[in-house]
């Protein structure tokens, strides 16, 4: 009888093994498949972003430079909103003064009317 009990806890563990390897197996498959879509997708941001440092060939992008690039992206895209909330605000600003000018203007006219 503790033959066959240690027979079938030694099946179940070699079973719990193969198990565990196969789910290894998979786990790296899905790893490598990452890593191939992380390269690939470099890759893209490389080439819509600058196709002349992607190059053509296919070559192997490093994370730095598309770091470097998204970066970069980033600082443009900031200074943009920062030069269309200046603009905004002088915009404004001419808005004001042009109605001002505008309500002087009323007034010269009312004066000049009632002067004449």
């Amino acid at each position: 009888q503790a033959e066959e009990e240690l027979k079938a806890a030694w099946s179940q563990q070699a079973e719990q093994l193969r198990e565990m390897g196969r789910r290894e197996r998979l786990l790296r498959s899905d790893v490598q498949q990452a890593r191939e879509q992380l390269e690939s997708f470099k890759i893209r941001v490389m080439q819509v972003c600058s196709p002349s440092a992607a190059g053509s060939t296919g070559k192997s992008v490093a994370e730095q430079q598309v770091i470097e690039k998204v970066r970069q992206i980033s600082d443009e895209n900031q200074q943009s909103h920062e030069r269309e909330k200046s603009l905004q605000k002088e915009l404004s600003s001419r808005l004001t003064q042009e109605k001002e000018v505008s309500a002087n203007i009323e007034v010269f006219k009312n004066s000049l009317q009632k002067l004449q």
